[in-house]
This record gives structure tokens, C-alpha cells and sequence, in this order.
């Protein structure tokens, strides 16, 4: 049995993930592949009760290394009850987030060290990396205002202009240091040419023979 793949799609806050996640999908599964699609924090009744504890706005103050902790936690359970069963199986799985958004978030955003991001990466999924990333990028006033639209913001939704602004030019500096995985869309332009783009790049990885090795 062939290997499934692994997408991850990253952006801040308004990006439009979920509707073009969803075209992504729809694109992937006419090219006759089987889909499972994951988000993170969650995949799995227990990571989806820790990203209620890293969502809510509770009284309790959330120190920046619980955060992470709790990021990779949530990690640890939908990578080895989700994401490598399913691609083991053949399956493509998209996933809504992972290491790069705590590489953004958690290392720029909250300013912990790298060092230490990497080092909880390893330890909970090694080798398995997206094999490619989708990266929706817009201006950090574009994709807050969009987010303001979308209802009472979360935790993380809370944070200052300054605080997404570090988080966004992290993943452009990621997206330049790793080109053959990272392809950046940008979605500032009409919903209908930013999923066009989407569509063009499901067609691309599925014709891919290198990819379905």
C-alpha cells in the first residue's frame, strides 16, 4: 500500500483557513484520493478538550510554557491516533495547523525559545513532517479585521497587533527558508481567485509522480 501524504495549511488569524481547506479537500478527493481531514489543537476527544483549556478565557492565567506543553500534548494524541494511522493507510490527511504554528505562536508570538520547540517537535513526532504547507498570508489588519467579524474573539484571538505581526513574519521567514515544502498564497485578493489558487495547487501535488511514492 502506498503512503498517504501530509498538508498542513498555517496563517493567522482570518485567513480564511477552514473555507479553503475545504475546497482543498473537495480538489484533492475528485483526483480520487482518499481525505482525512484534522485540525490542531484537537483530532481527537481528548487533544479537542485540551484546545478548549488553551481557547476559553478563563480567570487562570496560562504561563507560556503550559501553553506549548499543552500544544504538544494535543499534538502527541493526533499525530499517533490520527494522522500517521490514516496516512499509513494510504490516506491523505490535511491538517489545520501544526509545528509551524507553534514555531510562530509560541516561539515569535510568546518568545520562547526555538530550542525548545524543536526539541518537544522531536520528541513527539520526529520525521513526521507536512509534506508540503499551504501558508494564506494577509497583512496582520486585514486578517484581524476579518477575525473581529466572526464573533466574541478567544484567548489567543486577544493578543495585540504587535504580538500576530511577529507571529506573521515568522512564517514568511519559514515559508523562504524551506521553498520546496512552503508554497504562500496570498489572500488579500476576492475569495474566488484565492481558491482558484488553492484548486490549481490540489491539481499540481495530485499530478505529482514524486508524491505518490
Amino acid at each position: 500500500m502506498k503512503r498517504g501524504r501530509f498538508i498542513s495549511v498555517e496563517g493567522i488569524e482570518g485567513v480564511g483557513k477552514s473555507s479553503n481547506i475545504e475546497v482543498l479537500v473537495r480538489n484533492i478527493e475528485a483526483a480520487g484520493y482518499e481525505v482525512l481531514t484534522t485540525r490542531e489543537p484537537g483530532g481527537t476527544p481528548v487533544a479537542e478538550d485540551i484546545r478548549s483549556l488553551l481557547k476559553d478565557r478563563g480567570d487562570e492565567p496560562i504561563p507560556e510554557i503550559a501553553e506549548l506543553l499543552l500544544m504538544f500534548a494535543a499534538r502527541s494524541l493526533n499525530v499517533n491516533n490520527v494522522i500517521m494511522p490514516a496516512i499509513e493507510a494510504g490516506k491523505w490527511v490535511v491538517c489545520d495547523r501544526f509545528t509551524d504554528s507553534s514555531r510562530a505562536y509560541q516561539g515569535a508570538g510568546r518568545g520562547l525559545p526555538m530550542s525548545t520547540i524543536e526539541q518537544l517537535a522531536d520528541w513527539v513526532h520526529g520525521d513526521t513532517w507536512p509534506d508540503l504547507t499551504i501558508l494564506l498570508d494577509a497583512p496582520v489588519e486585514v486578517g484581524m479585521a476579518r477575525a473581529d467579524n466572526r464573533g466574541v474573539p478567544d484567548r489567543i484571538e486577544r493578543e495585540a497587533h504587535d504580538f500576530f505581526a511577529r507571529v506573521r513574519d515568522c512564517y514568511l521567514t519559514l515559508a523562504a527558508a524551506e521553498p520546496e515544502r512552503f508554497v504562500v498564497i496570498d489572500t488579500t485578493r476576492s475569495l474566488a481567485a484565492v481558491q482558484a489558487d488553492v484548486a490549481q495547487f490540489a491539481q499540481r501535488i495530485t499530478n505529482d509522480i514524486s508524491l505518490q511514492k
